[in-house]
């Protein structure tokens, strides 16, 4: 397929980090971004599900709303959706092939997300949407995705990521991600210190920014599992409130997180029998390990898990491994063969030589997670450490949970998550 092969070769690219191509590319398509409204969410973590969990409210309000998230899981259709129905491979492809004419027109080599992201603007377009809850990429100052000018912006945490491009210090980050601000908005702001909320509402001071600090609500029920998902889903609350204005319901709005389930973070996935098996989390930096651990503390306190355990070679293994030991019983090391993976057995080594049991290591299958599976009926098994793993893991599973029914008919294609 000519588009998806156009698309696949941006990747070597890497990352843009400049608005200058997709404004180009905007504008040969006829500036598809301005057909609908924008709710932008930004931060370290807790995009996904905030964005995820606002979406549900927006379309069971009777708003015609796109979900434009990243990264995908299984198929490159999970990023662009429209009422929760994932865009098709067919209209995926001709779009694809429009954005790739328009490129050329302009002649600009745009990046992977680039052009995934103008895809979205025309697919939503297309379908009518009203309303677009936009998940940035990379801050947000230079995301591709800021040039759809939110009217709201939510900001649902601040840490130490991509300190190459964003900054090295919390404050420096923080200000990339406010960047993404249009003048005269709304900021909702999300479990951030209080230095740094101050610094936020000095920087939206400066642009006639309205600041709203939503308290966490304690009558929230979501599937997903842990304190942070209730903050994204006060989050996602306080932005239905806004942009609803007097259609807000509130009943209706709890009603609907108490199903919507942000897939392969702190999942649970519950077999025919009713038999909890497995606990999906994609946690892959010290900042979503420290919370995965907060989580097992509070949840299972006193519980000790079978891990199946994997990680890029890019991250602080060591810490992630210290943060999550004191709730795991024994470790499954392994890897995908996407060629970022930390090698199963380097990763197995070290493990060992930090005292731990290492009770098996190997590739990700279904023969992998079947065997362990069994060896563990007395507990379901936690799998973590990286999206691309919980990715795989989901694909192998899918048919197998009804908790990820999504993902049936979908054909995994490149694992890559830029």
């Amino acid at each position: 397929m000519l588009g998806f092969d156009f698309l696949y070769t941006r990747l070597p690219l890497g990352m843009i980090v400049s608005l200058d191509n997709i404004l180009k590319i905007c504008k040969a398509l006829g500036n598809p971004h301005k057909s609908f409204d924008t709710i932008h969410v930004v931060g370290t973590n807790g995009k996904g599900s905030a964005s995820f969990y606002l979406a549900g409210i927006l379309t069971n309000a009777g708003i015609r709303t796109g979900l434009y998230s990243s990264p995908h899981l299984v198929s490159l259709r999970e990023r662009i959706r429209v009422n929760d129905i994932p865009i098709s491979d067919d209209d995926l492809e001709r779009l694809l092939l429009q954005v790739k004419r328009a490129t050329e027109k302009v002649q600009v080599g745009a990046s992977f997300f680039e052009v995934i992201t103008a895809v979205s603007f025309l697919y939503y377009k297309e379908q009518g949407v009203q309303c677009v809850v936009m998940e940035a990429g990379l801050g947000g100052r230079l995301d591709s995705t800021k040039v759809a000018a939110g009217k709201i912006t939510i900001l649902t945490s601040i840490g130490l990521e991509h300190t190459e491009i964003l900054g090295d210090t919390e404050s420096k980050i923080l200000l990339e991600k406010l960047g993404i601000l249009s003048p005269h908005t709304t900021l909702i702001v999300g479990g951030i210190s209080d230095k740094l909320i101050s610094e936020a509402k000095d920087y939206a001071s400066t642009l006639g920014i309205s600041v709203r600090i939503p308290s966490i609500r304690d009558d929230i029920q979501v599937p997903n599992i842990g304190h942070h998902y209730l903050e994204n889903a006060s989050l996602a609350l306080d932005a239905a409130r806004v942009y609803l204005g007097e259609a807000y319901d509130d009943h209706l709005a709890l009603q609907v997180l108490e199903t919507r389930s942000w897939a392969g973070r702190m999942q649970k996935l519950v077999d025919a029998q009713g038999t909890f098996r497995y606990l999906l989390d994609g946690a892959h930096n010290t900042h979503a390990v420290k919370r995965l651990a907060e989580s097992l503390h509070t949840k299972f306190s006193g519980q000790k898990f079978p891990c199946v355990f994997g990680a890029l070679k890019d991250k602080d293994v060591g810490e992630m491994v210290r943060l999550l030991s004191p709730y795991v019983s024994e470790w499954h090391v392994t890897r995908t063969s996407y060629p970022r993976f930390r090698e199963a057995e380097d990763l197995a080594d070290m493990l060992r030589s930090m005292g731990l049991k290492v009770a098996s290591v190997g590739p990700m299958s279904r023969s992998f997670l079947e065997n362990l599976s069994r060896g563990s009926e007395t507990s379901p098994v936690l799998i973590t450490g990286s999206l691309y793993m919980i990715g795989a893991v989901i694909d192998i599973l899918k048919d197998d949970f009804e908790e990820l029914k999504f993902f049936r008919g979908m054909t995994a294609g490149t694992n890559e998550h830029r």
